[in-house]
């Protein structure tokens, strides 16, 4: 995993190189939207079917292997930030 780009309040994208079941790149970004006094925090991933990649999409669900996994990652990513400290608050201390 490589952080290729960091824009802050904006963008993380991450170069994922993947070893097992076989080996593979994608691209993973975050992206970040100031709501008011909230953001909306995006996750995405991309990569090329290759043959085997397409070979393993026919037999199994993406979406089940992996979206549970983006579900956690956000809501833990969400409880972190909601417990961290807001800027704010440290000037008002």
């Amino acid at each position: 995993m490589t952080i290729t780009e960091s824009r802050p309040s904006e963008r993380i994208r991450i170069k994922l190189e993947f070893l097992k079941p076989f080996r593979d790149t994608a691209t993973t970004e975050f992206t970040f939207k100031p709501e008011g006094d909230q953001t909306t925090v995006t996750w995405s991933m991309a990569g090329e079917n290759n043959f085997m990649s397409k070979a393993v999409c026919l037999f199994m669900d993406m979406d089940k292997m992996v979206g549970g996994k983006y579900e956690e990652g956000l809501a833990t990513l969400k409880s972190l930030v909601e417990a961290a400290p807001s800027a704010q608050n440290q000037k008002e201390m």
